[in-house]
This record gives structure tokens, C-alpha cells and sequence, in this order.
């Protein structure tokens, strides 16, 4: 019996160790009004804040989360941070509460998230966290009438090459890794209480039209793709300067190769010489010489990010758009009824 029980308990572990793919990440609809609700008080500065819950299987669950301090500079300032997470955490395990951390949130302004500091931070919570998510959510986009709302994670095999530090193209053919490869999107969805969902359903009214019914009906969205266009536009000089940088790290290496070619024809007639003069030749290497010296690679991660960048922008601007022009064509049939 003890030795039954003993197997049971190993291939338990065992099968703890091989970890399921990340599914779902259900978050409590309470988490997600705090959320918005921390994010639209600072809006249009950043704000962050831990995400608490429970690792189940395939799904994460999301089941509390507090606010961090507005980040400063400040060396002494980021410890007052660092003390401020950990007594937080130390009072809601003592009311016991979840206080197993999941990941984080932060905010953004039209999508602006993914840049390099966002991969540090999943690589920073990766090193002691299994599994872990960042909730993205953006208020002004939220305004144009959706829940911009989205649970991301680092593929796995972006963070393999992440910490070798090798974003050289053949590595990156080798893993068969894009620029849309970088970040994956975990569905979310949204789970409340029994006696939540009764409450809500106590609450909803009678009418059948809001004044919030008649505020997804604004036509106004030039601000919005103003701003959306002037970042693309930004984005777009961004990937201007990676790619300029490319193209001198190719111009350098053929400069290179062509003074290595007249080299080794320059010590291949010398050698030619010294053989007639009964001599030895020399090596037709010199590893000592700068123009055999290997120039770097200069990293794509950045342009891959600023990539990924432009593609988000053209879809919030592709969204935004088709939106609109079905607004109008509304307008225009009941200005014509």
C-alpha cells in the first residue's frame, strides 16, 4: 500500500513538471474595473500594478490586483516601491487573500506597448514566475467604443533566443522567428460570481436605449487617427533609421571583403616571389591584421519591435476607419428617411 502510494505521489510530481500550454486567462470582472479605474484616474501618464491569482492547468486565473506607486527615478524612490509591493503582499496574505503573483498591467496611449522594457520586464518576471502575463489596456482607445483590453506573453521561442543575445538574421532563420512572433495573445475571458451575475441582472434597466447607446454613435474620430497616423509616421522613421543601419553594416563587410581579396592577392604574388627565391611562404591569414577582424551584426530586435509596431497601428487605423464609414452610412439613411 505505502509503495502504491508512493508511485501515485511520484508520477503526480512528474506530471506536474511537464506544464501545459497557457489557454485562457479568466479574469474577475472586479480586477478589471480596477484596472480601468487606476488607468483612466492617471490617463494620459502610465501607470502599472500586480496581478494576483492561481496558475490552474491551462487557464490563469486573474483574482486580484493593486496599483504600483507613479516610478521615478529616484534610486530611494524605487526602493520605497519595491517595500511598498512587498507589504502589500504581506497583508493580503494575511487576510487571506490570493497573493500569488501572476504577472502585471500597465497602461498605454494608442497601442504604444511594445518596445524593449516590456521584454525585460516578462524576462525580469520569467526568473521567478513559470508563467506569467502582462493585461495591456488602453483608455483612449476605449473611447472609440471598445475594451481595449489584452493579456500578452513572450513566445517561447523569442525568450530562447533572448537570452543567447542573438538577433542575428541567420539565427533568426534558423528558429524560423518574425517579427510577429515576438508577442502572443492569450484570449481573456471574464468570470463573475453567482451572486454577481444576480446582482448585475437586478440592475440592468427596463429601457431598451441608453445614453451610452447614443454615445457609440459619435462620428468624431479625427483626434483618434490624428494621433495614430503621427505615431505610424514615427514609427516609420524609426525603421528608416534600423534599416540605414543595415545597409551600412553591408556596405562595411563588402568594403571588407574586397580589402580582403586585394590582401590575399597581394600575399599570394609575394609568396610567388618568395618560392622562387627558394624561400618560405608566408600564411595567406593574418589574424592580427584589422581588415580580418569580423565586423557585428547589428541586432534586429528593435526593428522587429518597431515592425510589430507598425502593423498595430494600421489595424487600430483599419478598425477605426471601417467603423466610421459604417456610422456614416447609417447617418446617411436616417438623414434620408
Amino acid at each position: 500500500m505505502a509503495s502504491s502510494m508512493a508511485r501515485s505521489f511520484l508520477q503526480v510530481a512528474a506530471t506536474e513538471e511537464v506544464a501545459s500550454p497557457l489557454r485562457v486567462v479568466q479574469i474577475e470582472g472586479l480586477v478589471i474595473l480596477k484596472i480601468i479605474k487606476h488607468c483612466k484616474e492617471f490617463s494620459p501618464a502610465l501607470v502599472t500594478g500586480q496581478l494576483l491569482g492561481l496558475d490552474v492547468g491551462s487557464v490563469l486565473e486573474v483574482t486580484n490586483c493593486f496599483p504600483f506607486p507613479i516610478r521615478e527615478e529616484d534610486e530611494e524612490i524605487e526602493a520605497d516601491g519595491a517595500n511598498y509591493q512587498l507589504e502589500m503582499m504581506r497583508c493580503l496574505r494575511e487576510v487571506n487573500v490570493d497573493n500569488n503573483t501572476v504577472g502585471w498591467y500597465q497602461s498605454t496611449i494608442l497601442g504604444s506597448y511594445q518596445t524593449v522594457e516590456l521584454i525585460e520586464t516578462f524576462m525580469n518576471y520569467q526568473e521567478n514566475i513559470r508563467r506569467c502575463v502582462c493585461i495591456i489596456y488602453d483608455p483612449s482607445r476605449s473611447n472609440q467604443g471598445v475594451l481595449a483590453l489584452k493579456a500578452l506573453k513572450l513566445s517561447d521561442s523569442f525568450m530562447e533566443l533572448y537570452r543567447a543575445n542573438n538577433f542575428t538574421g541567420e539565427k533568426l532563420r534558423e528558429k524560423n522567428l518574425s517579427w510577429v512572433d515576438i508577442f502572443e495573445e492569450i484570449p481573456i475571458q471574464v468570470s463573475n460570481s453567482a451572486l454577481i451575475s444576480a446582482f448585475m441582472t437586478e440592475l440592468e434597466s427596463d429601457t431598451p436605449v441608453k445614453q451610452c447607446d447614443y454615445d457609440r454613435l459619435q462620428l468624431s474620430t479625427k483626434p483618434y487617427m490624428e494621433r495614430n497616423v503621427e505615431f505610424l509616421i514615427e514609427c516609420m522613421d524609426d525603421l528608416s533609421m534600423e534599416q540605414q543601419k543595415f545597409q551600412f553594416y553591408h556596405r562595411s563587410l563588402s568594403r571588407q571583403q574586397a580589402q580582403q581579396q586585394a590582401w590575399l592577392q597581394k600575399r599570394r604574388t609575394e609568396n610567388m616571389a618568395r618560392k622562387a627565391a627558394g624561400e618560405e611562404p608566408l600564411p595567406e591569414e593574418d589574424p592580427s591584421n584589422p581588415i580580418f577582424k569580423p565586423i557585428p551584426e547589428p541586432s534586429r530586435l528593435e526593428s522587429f519591435l518597431v515592425t510589430n509596431q507598425i502593423a498595430n497601428y494600421c489595424n487600430q487605423i483599419n478598425g477605426v476607419a471601417g467603423q466610421n464609414f459604417n456610422r456614416l452610412y447609417l447617418m446617411k439613411s436616417l438623414h434620408d428617411n
